[in-house]
């Protein structure tokens, strides 16, 4: 089955160490304005999913989600979740290090759309 989402080195390296200071993670992406299209990441739990919300699958055992119209404008890439230097304005709990979350995307092809791992319920 081919992921969803993914991630570089260098975030799966950011994810450890936040993990380390804050425990259990989730990553949200809402597809608002701003730093709202970008992925943000809470500790598990202290953002509410909901009935508008894709579990698209998990990175470093993090759930992610993004909002149900963002996802459709995504659903034929798969998500690379990336860091980069430099603030963002959210809360995001990597922002005090000075880096910043970012998605890149590649498109599926007729064969992976085939492969996909199935989206997940969240669970209400």
């Amino acid at each position: 089955m081919i992921p969803r989402i993914t991630a570089t080195d260098k975030a799966l390296a950011l994810i450890e160490q936040l993990k380390t200071l804050h425990g259990p993670l989730m990553f949200h992406q809402s597809g608002g304005c701003c730093d709202g299209s970008q992925p943000m990441c809470f500790t598990a739990g202290e953002f509410k999913v909901g009935g508008s919300d894709v579990w698209m699958g998990t990175v470093s055992n993090c759930k992610f989600y993004m909002g149900a119209d963002q996802f459709e404008y995504w659903k034929h890439t798969q998500l690379i979740l990336d860091v980069t230097p430099g603030r963002g304005s959210s809360f995001s709990l990597e922002i005090p290090l000075g880096v910043r979350f970012f998605i890149q995307s590649k498109m599926f092809t007729e064969e992976e759309l085939e492969q996909l791992e199935p989206l997940m319920e969240i669970p209400l």
